[in-house]
């Protein structure tokens, strides 16, 4: 682990899970970096690597970006372990976790944080209501399978989340805090098991519209990583019994 934060409170901690992002992250960071520059607020990054077999971490370190921290897993973890590491080390009032890709630009937080302003404690980036722009869309499959997956989301765990699975997600700390402690999937349908704690803690969840960019470099197989999110899901009924 390597660490570059000032003492200063921070007021929004930004969480980025990565695997094999060294082609991608320097871009990723840079743009995070010249958006808080801007801002108003403290702010600090945490690059949670999740067992890279290459060159993700020197490329992030030689960036040297004074608020940049790196957690390091050993090994392959998966998305939602390396995202709850992240969450838990965190230090601001609020905590954002994006995807590494940016496929939800960085300046969209700032809805968000509006949300939480408004008093919600979770607010998440949708690609699902009126009012989002999809400016680059995903392949028509790939666009199908995710509303497949949302509609059983809706079916048998989480009612009303019309877009459990972008991969923008605001919380205030405590919130994160609680929610991700009592997390136990580790892949991609995390998020759903996170929504679902949140609600049966009865905190407010808002579905915010943000800008959405597919980006080609997808991890995510159409066909491994579908078949075990639909698993999971089975499993989160199975862990949670009722549906929320």
């Amino acid at each position: 682990m390597s660490e570059n934060r000032t003492a200063e409170n921070v007021y929004l901690s930004i969480v980025i899970p990565a695997y094999n992002e060294e082609k991608r992250i320097s871009t990723t960071l840079k743009r995070i970096r010249d958006f808080l520059a801007t801002q108003p607020y403290s702010a600090e990054i945490i690059l949670v690597d999740d067992g890279s077999t290459d060159k993700t971490i020197q490329v992030a370190t030689a960036l040297n970006i004074e608020s940049l921290k790196i957690v390091k897993n050993e090994r392959n973890l998966g998305k939602g372990a390396a995202t709850r590491n992240g969450i838990l080390s965190a230090r601001g009032e609020l905590i954002l976790f994006s995807d590494a890709d940016l496929s939800t630009p960085i300046e969209e937080v700032n809805k968000l944080i509006q949300a939480i302003n408004e008093g919600y404690d979770v607010a998440i980036g949708s690609r699902a209501l009126p009012e989002s722009e999809i400016i680059i869309h995903q392949p028509f499959y790939r666009e199908t399978m995710g509303r497949v997956f949302n509609l059983f989301v809706r079916m048998l765990v989480l009612k009303g989340i019309k877009d459990s699975q972008c991969g923008f997600k605001l919380f205030r700390a405590e919130v994160a805090k609680k929610v991700f402690a009592e997390q136990q999937l580790s892949g991609f349908a995390f998020d759903v098991e996170i929504l679902l704690l949140a609600r049966r803690a009865g905190y407010r969840i808002k579905e915010v519209p943000v800008k959405w960019i597919n980006s080609p470099a997808s991890r995510v197989s159409p066909t491994r990583d579908a078949i075990k999110m639909f698993t999971d899901l089975i499993k989160l009924r199975r862990l949670y019994k009722k549906r929320y």
